[in-house]
């Protein structure tokens, strides 16, 4: 039975271990890092928790303009002696009594005030939860392309330092025969020491950023998936800046919770006002005393006693206070008047800056397109006059670095463009899921 068993157990433990290898090896995209980012990161966590306690300002407002109903009880042993008796009284008896009273506010403005505000408090929590998950919609995915730009800079500066290496080589092995002289070598070894340590600064950039990428999502990402090669970015719909703008004023998520926090300053300025306004309830009351008379020979009294009133109060001077508190209110009120014209300003101005952004991105693709291709022939052709004698060896190593930089500076331009088309959905307030799964499609 031992000699069966092990070959099993061999066979499932390579399974396992396939399967773990596998899991490992497969590469993240971009909507999963997003929906990792979504169950893990703690400033969203912080947000969703913020708005579950703003939601909470409706109901409390809406109790101040219900009944409310208490019940108080007291129960007090008393030891009493009656002196200049003969003999002298003493006795020991027990008062209680328990009440119950019910309050219905008829009119409290103030309380009406506040209901209304606990309405906007609400909504204003909930539009500040879309606003930090729209933020961490943009955190994913720059954390994503910081990734991804980093692994094309690292493999652009180990092809470079390969190049470099093979130059080094075939300018050492022309040296010894003497077609070239040793400043080709030279040149070539200074080139190759610069190329290795670009290789070192780029694996820890890496490192970086794969670190800052595991601190939003809490998982380490081996592999990303990348742009597909040839992949065509689209210009923004519509093409027009000043209708983005126009969105951005009056539909970007930071103006709209502006708006709600002066619509509810402006209410708390009603609100203290309210302060020199009479107040009207209806009381009622129900409650039972029991006690000992002892100037009556100890007679116990049961007393029940039914209330029903109306209760007014009409505030005469309070100190100031209610005046003071209405020019603070009004002040706040000026406040957010002023935060939500500097709301709509940045939000018109981070609309233009990420319109442009696409169309220089989408320009700058384009012209890094055709420079990959000028650059590659150019290095095939100045590695042809080298081998026939009309180059140096510095034209050859010119000509690398500059195809290997153009490589990377259009990988960063593709990585640019997209974060420029999150921001302009961004800044007129229409991010969501369905772009991320726009640009996840794109990934190879």
């Amino acid at each position: 039975m031992r000699r069966i068993a092990r070959p099993v157990a061999l066979a499932i433990a390579l399974a396992l271990a396939a399967g773990l290898t596998a899991a490992r090896a497969a590469a993240a995209d971009l909507e999963q890092v997003y929906r990792d980012a979504l169950a893990y990161d703690a400033a969203l966590a912080s947000a969703r928790a913020s708005r579950e306690a703003g939601l909470e300002k409706l109901p409390q407002g809406r109790a101040l303009l219900l009944p409310s109903l208490s019940v108080t009880g007291n129960t007090t042993w008393n030891d009493l002696t009656l002196k200049h008796l003969n003999p002298d009284v003493s006795r020991g008896y027990n008062s209680n009594g328990w009440q119950a009273q019910l309050t219905q506010p008829l009119f409290r403005w103030q309380n009406w005030v506040q209901y209304k505000q606990g309405e906007l408090q609400s909504t204003l929590s909930e539009a500040q939860y879309q606003l930090a998950r729209q933020d961490l919609t943009l955190r994913a995915a720059q954390a994503y392309f910081d990734v991804l730009t980093a692994q094309d800079t690292l493999a652009a500066a180990r092809a470079l330092y390969e190049a470099n290496t093979q130059q080094l080589a075939l300018a050492r092995k022309s040296f010894e025969v003497g077609t070239v002289t040793i400043t080709d070598v030279h040149e070539a070894q200074s080139r190759g020491d610069l190329s290795s340590a670009q290789v070192i600064a780029a694996e820890s950039d890496l490192a970086v950023k794969r670190h800052a990428l595991l601190v939003l999502t809490g998982k380490e990402a081996d592999t990303l998936k990348g742009l597909r090669k040839g992949v065509a970015l689209s210009r923004p719909e519509p093409a027009d800046i000043q209708a983005w703008v126009s969105a951005a004023e009056g539909s970007n998520l930071s103006v709209q919770a502006a708006q709600i926090a002066g619509e509810i300053a402006g209410r708390e300025v009603e609100r203290n006002r309210a302060g020199h306004l009479p107040t009207v309830d209806v009381v009622a009351s129900y409650g039972n005393s029991a006690t000992a008379n002892a100037l009556a020979n100890f007679i116990n009294t049961d007393i029940r006693s039914a209330v029903v009133a109306l209760q007014v109060n009409v505030p005469v001077f309070q100190g100031g206070a209610v005046n003071s508190r209405v020019r603070e209110a009004a002040a706040l009120r000026d406040k957010a008047s002023a935060d939500l014209d500097n709301a709509r300003r940045n939000s018109a101005q981070n609309a233009r800056q990420a319109y442009l952004g696409v169309t220089s991105g989408l320009a700058q693709v384009k012209a890094f397109e055709a420079a990959q291709v000028s650059s590659a022939s150019a290095l095939d052709a100045n590695k042809l006059g080298y081998d026939v004698g009309v180059r140096i060896n510095i034209d050859v190593l010119n000509a690398q670095s500059q195809l290997y930089d153009t490589r990377q500076k259009l990988a960063k331009a593709r990585y640019d463009t997209l974060m420029a088309q999150l921001k302009l959905k961004a800044s007129a307030g229409t991010l969501g899921e369905d772009d991320i799964k726009a640009i996840n499609a794109l990934l190879d």
